[in-house]
């Protein structure tokens, strides 16, 4: 697979497409996955990850390369399936985390998933939870979103983790050298929500002190939030 650039879940001014996506071991079953559209097994794909791990990006790059339509995960309680459905023949539900458990808002994904396999349509969620395990109210609807395909993103390799760090601070209009970089590295928390508090303190240090980025300021950084 070439190397493509995937973008995260971070602050800033984070770009949302394609080709600003990082692909590594970490997430490239996920994009595989979107890839593979329209040839999914199920009418549901189910991306899964930590906080920050770029989620919601890859699907809104799913939404823009299938033109489908975003329905807020908050709305399922209110919504039915049959008004969800209305809204476009693709549909993404990003962050169903709180719907899980929620009798009437499962009553909504339970539904839509049979709409949409009957009529050979698509739709998308993302989660932090593992339906594999995750608490659902509704027996059917677990046992329908755990044969759906679900792919899970993981926490980054060095190369990966790194490549997030310099995009963090290009969003910002940072300048880093490597050596900033490989001097993080080994001293962060792995993963990419861990990535953008240090971006985000480091930005805030350098900022007060009208200071560039360096290693005595990842120190620092690394230091008061640790």
């Amino acid at each position: 697979m070439r190397a493509e650039q995937i973008p995260l879940d971070f602050a800033g001014r984070s770009a949302l497409g394609r080709e600003d996506f990082l692909i590594g071991p970490s997430n490239a079953d996920a994009v595989a996955w979107i890839d593979r559209w329209p040839d999914w097994p199920a009418p549901l794909l189910i991306i899964n990850g930590p906080v920050a791990s770029g989620k919601s990006h890859l699907a809104a790059v799913w939404s823009e390369q299938a033109d489908a339509v975003n329905v807020p995960a908050a709305a399922l309680h209110e919504i039915s399936a049959e008004q969800t459905a209305s809204m476009g023949d693709r549909v993404v539900i990003d962050g169903i985390d709180l719907a899980i458990g929620w009798r009437e808002a499962e009553t909504t994904l339970f539904h839509l998933y049979n709409i949409f396999k009957e009529e050979q349509r698509s739709f998308l969620v993302t989660t932090r939870l593992n339906v594999s395990v995750a608490d659902f109210a509704i027996a059917d609807l677990a046992s329908r979103m755990r044969a759906a395909p679900n792919a899970t993103i993981r926490a980054p390799d060095d190369i990966l983790l790194g490549s997030v760090l310099i995009k963090l601070f290009s969003d910002r209009q940072l300048s880093v050298g490597n050596d900033v970089i490989k001097y993080i590295l080994p001293r962060m928390e792995r993963s990419f929500a861990a990535a953008r508090a240090l971006v985000e303190r480091m930005d805030k240090i350098a900022l007060s002190r009208k200071k560039g980025v360096s290693i005595a300021l990842a120190r620092e950084a690394l230091e008061a939030i640790t």
